[in-house]
């Protein structure tokens, strides 16, 4: 166990209160929860604000509950990396018995917002990402990049129980929103784990295709998915959401990002790879911009 490990009676309540925020990683679930809140927005013809806000708040909390699950499961996992080991299940501040009721908590709450405020179809989607991600996708990590295929379902659901929150409906549009992000996720974790093998490897995790391969065979599976993107970005507007304007910005987009994923191929570096994985992270939030300016 982490050298940082205290006991949870020395902890002030200010200190308590913190390692509970931290809990809720809340950069991630912001963004996740944002990205729920993009499906919303363009599903409506009028935007009901305070709706929005609330469907922003239930992502957020649906979100946060699936990453304290994700914590809990790698609590051992965490300790044994550098830049984990201090989270607050592995230094000590929180107990697992703390955390489960946390998380508990988050769900039921989250689950009241999605049924009582939209619809019994959201609040299923929603369920449905917490049980992907914290108890498939989780235990998965430690068998290969399978977990990775997996993982991008959950991660892809946020825009798509947006959409179903505001038309109480599935179909082509909220599925093309889904594929977007769902493909997106395979350059941006795949450049993220590159980054941080060794990391990985100390805690046996590894996330990489082709048996943890650093090289061409996992910078083409990199381009391969992110071939997609390239039309993808344009579906949108052939299916009246969008516009023609944010169609071409989003095809260009997506073949900027396409180039960095062949500038990877060429350079095989950690560097390339950082490259990528901020591309990947600036291309998603502007691509959803455009989209939202540029709504039909």
């Amino acid at each position: 166990m982490s050298e940082v490990k205290t006991s949870v009676l020395e902890l002030t309540w200010q200190e308590k209160a913190k390692a509970y925020v931290e809990l809720l990683k809340h950069r991630l679930s912001s963004f996740v929860a944002l990205s729920g809140a993009f499906g919303y927005y363009l599903a409506v013809k009028e935007v009901d604000w305070a709706k929005l806000i609330l469907i922003t708040i239930a992502g957020f909390f649906i979100t946060a509950a699936s990453n304290i699950i994700n914590q809990i499961y790698e609590k051992d996992s965490d300790a044994l990396m550098k830049r984990t080991r201090n989270r607050p299940l592995p230094s000590g501040r929180l107990t697992v018995r703390e955390a489960t009721i946390y998380c508990l908590l988050l769900i039921v709450f989250s689950l009241f917002l999605f049924v009582h405020f939209f619809n019994f179809r959201s609040a299923i989607v929603a369920i449905l990402s917490v049980i992907l991600y914290g108890f498939v996708y989780t235990p998965l990590k430690r068998s290969g990049p399978i977990a990775v295929f997996v993982g991008a379902i959950p991660g892809a659901l946020p825009p798509m129980i947006g959409w179903v929150a505001a038309t109480n409906q599935f179909g082509w549009e909220p599925g093309v929103l889904f594929a977007i992000q769902f493909f997106w996720q395979f350059p941006h974790f795949w450049a993220l784990a590159w980054m941080i093998d060794e990391d990985y490897k100390q805690a046996g995790i590894q996330l990489l295709p082709y048996k943890g391969d650093k090289g061409a065979k996992t910078a083409r599976a990199i381009i391969g998915y992110t071939l997609f993107l390239v039309p993808l970005g344009w579906i949108p507007y052939e299916l009246g959401i969008t516009g023609i304007a944010s169609a071409i910005i989003a095809t260009l987009g997506g073949l900027l990002f396409l180039g960095h994923a062949f500038y990877l191929k060429r350079e095989i570096s950690d560097a390339a790879a950082r490259r990528l994985f901020f591309v990947s992270i600036t291309y998603l939030p502007i691509l959803q911009i455009v989209f939202l300016l540029d709504k039909a």
